[in-house]
Formats: C-alpha cells, structure tokens, sequence
C-alpha cells in the first residue's frame, strides 16, 4: 500500500483564487495522481442547495420498458470513488484516489453526508476510526463500483458475478497480517465500510458567497483548513506575480491598454483600506483568476503564443457588479469617498447601480496607477504560488 498519507482538507479563500487549480496540484504532487489518472482515479461533485444524501450514496431509479417496469440501483459520487479505492488495494494496485466536492457550503454538507460523517474519523494509518453499516442496496452499488456485477437475486440475497455474496467473500484469498485488505473485506462481511487509506477527500468553499447552509463546528473539525490568499502589494514585492497573469491586458474605451495584475491588485487594497466598514475583510477581495481572459493567438509571438486579454464589458459586467452587489451591498459610503476624494468628483449620490458604473474606466485607471508595476524582464523564474495554463 502506498506510503502516502491520505488528505482531508478544505481549501477556502476569495473568489477566482485558484482553488480549483490547487486541487490539481494536491492530486498530483502530493498523492501522485498523474494527468492522465485524473480521470480514473478522481470523481468529482459539486454540492448544491438541491443536492441529497442519495446524491452522494446512491440512489434506487425506475427503468421502464414497453410495459415492465423494473429499478436500477445507482451509486452516488462517494460509492463510487469509494468502490474504486477499494478495489485498488484488492487487486494491489499502489493508487491513491481523491473525491473533490466544489462549493461544500451551498450544499446542506451535514445531511449530505448523513452517517459517512462518522467515516471522516481516521487512525494513524489513514482508515476510518469506525465503520458504518449500509443496506444491502447500498452493497450492491459499491460492488459494482468495484467492477464486479452485482445484484438482488430473487431470494433477495446479494449475488456477485453469478455467486453469492457469502462464496463471493470466501473465495478472497486470506491474509494473516492485518491491513487495509482485510479490514475491507472483514467489514464488507459485516455489510459495513471504512474509509481506506488510498483514499482522499479534499473540498473548496467560496467564503465570499453568502452560503445557504452553516457548516457546524463538529463537521469542521474533521478537516483540514487551507486558506488561499487573494492577491496582494507583498506580492509586488517579492516578486511573486504568476507570470501568465503579468501577460494579461485590459483595453479601456480610449484604447489604452493597462495590466489586469495591477487593477486586481488596487481593487485588493481599497477593499482591505475599507476595513472598518467591511466584514470578514479576507472573504471580500479577488483572486487573480476571478475574470477568465480570452485567448488571441498571436502570428509574431516573443514569449507567449497567444495575447491574454480582458474586456471592458466583462469588468462592468463581473468586478464592477461585484462590488456593487456583494462586498458593498450594505454600505456604498466607501465607494463614494473613494471616487470622490481619489478621482476629484464633488457631490457623489450612487443611488443606483447605474450611477456607480459611470465611473468603471476612471475607476479602473485609478487602481491601475496606485500599484507599483513589475518589469516583465524583473520577474524572477522561480515557481509563482499559484499558476495557470488557460484552457
């Protein structure tokens, strides 16, 4: 079995962050999750208010056809990674898998996981504390998540690959020293499971969403807590801008072109200046992946390939409705000094939010300017903390 040692983290910070990114290089680097395993040996899910706890285990459908009527079994997202991890350390295979859950808090995540809660506990070898008993569907759907065929045959018994489920058991091969495999395969006995080590869960959260659901302190402290920073003037100075995002342009009416680094950057700052008024100060501000760029393929290239470009409309559109709506949607009176003390207007009344966009190209120039810029050529060649290859 793989010596390394499972991962069970939340990853939280601000909106467009890299968190997402993030989880790639956790599969990757930390549980030697190649490229090209990614999708064999990662499921993902994304909870949201709708989202159930059949949803994450499994769930018993209807399949009609001509008149008959008969039902399907299907295994939720955990059954599924789960039956995967499982038949790894069965057949011997030394493979890690991860379940990626995306936006955990839009989801009820404590009914979701239901009695898999009791599962998060872990010893010191990476598998799960206490085991939980699951009904013989449930059996079933994690049995052919392990690519075995199984089924309720008509006595109502658990058949697997034309056997019993009791021969089926039986017929796996013993092993005196106690591990991974035969606690498996003693819980399956016991119609119970367990996480296993190979097994990782790692999930993101939004903090800046005003989440539908609380997640309780009993939840929290199963996890792991990974705080990704947003962007901020330490980064000017140490030199630690990726350099993708120093090659990405936005072009303002007049036509001139500014660094998106820089705006992200300023926009950073006068969110954290407005502390006093704004709280949960951390939550509020953006990451540099918070507006997607478009590619332009460039004929001449001399470092890149392609131009990296932001439009005006996507900034009214997204950052400017952003501040308007979420990080100021209570008190506009930052905003109103802001324009009127940095861009000189007298007698500012932002009564809508098509008052406050008036001032989006004056605004943005203003937060371009208020950071020091980087010469590309200053840019030093060691690894940035989050990078991004657009896609």
């Amino acid at each position: 079995m793989s010596s390394i040692r499972p991962i069970q983290k939340i990853l939280f910070g601000s909106p467009g962050t890299g968190k997402s990114y993030k989880v790639n290089e956790i599969a990757e680097n930390e549980l030697g999750i190649s490229a090209d395993k990614l999708h064999s040996n990662v499921v993902k899910t994304v909870f949201h208010p709708e989202y159930k706890y059949s949803d994450f285990m499994g769930k018993l459908l209807p399949l009609t056809s001509g008149n008959l009527i008969s039902y399907k079994y299907y295994p939720g997202h955990f059954l599924q990674i789960l039956g995967k991890a499982y038949r790894s350390i069965f057949d011997k295979r030394e493979q890690n898998y991860l379940l990626v859950i995306d936006e955990l808090n839009r989801g009820n995540a404590t009914a979701i996981f239901g009695s898999v809660f009791q599962l998060l506990d872990r010893n010191n070898d990476g598998c799960s504390t206490y085991g939980i008993n699951i009904s013989d569907m449930e059996m079933v759907g994690l049995l052919n998540s392990m690519d075995y065929t199984a089924g309720i045959n008509y006595r109502g018994n658990i058949s697997v690959d034309d056997t019993s489920f009791e021969r089926f058991l039986k017929d796996l091969p013993n092993k005196r020293k106690p591990n991974s495999y035969s606690i498996i395969k003693d819980s399956l006995s016991q119609r119970k499971i367990y996480i296993p080590p190979n097994l990782s869960i790692v999930c993101t959260i939004n903090t800046s969403d005003e989440s539908i659901y609380y997640l309780d302190a009993a939840f929290k402290r199963r996890w792991d807590w990974e705080y990704i920073e947003a962007p901020s003037i330490d980064d000017i100075a140490v030199r630690q801008v990726p350099e993708e995002v120093m090659q990405i342009e936005l072009s303002i009416p007049e036509g001139q072109i500014i660094r998106w680094y820089l705006v992200i950057i300023g926009v950073n700052e006068f969110i954290k200046s407005c502390h006093h008024s704004i709280k949960k100060i951390e939550d509020k501000q953006i990451g540099w992946w918070f507006i997607i760029p478009e590619k332009i393929w460039d004929d001449n290239p001399e470092r890149f390939p392609y131009r990296c470009v932001i439009t005006f409309q996507q900034v009214r559109d997204k950052l400017m409705f952003y501040l308007w709506d979420s990080v100021f949607r209570r008190d506009k009176k930052p905003l109103i000094k802001l324009i009127e003390d940095k861009l000189n207007k007298n007698n500012v009344k932002l009564i809508t939010y098509a008052d406050f966009l008036k001032y989006t190209e004056e605004l943005l120039k203003y937060w371009h300017d208020s950071v020091p810029d980087i010469k590309i050529q200053e840019q030093t060649t060691h690894k940035s903390r989050i990078k991004r290859t657009f896609s």
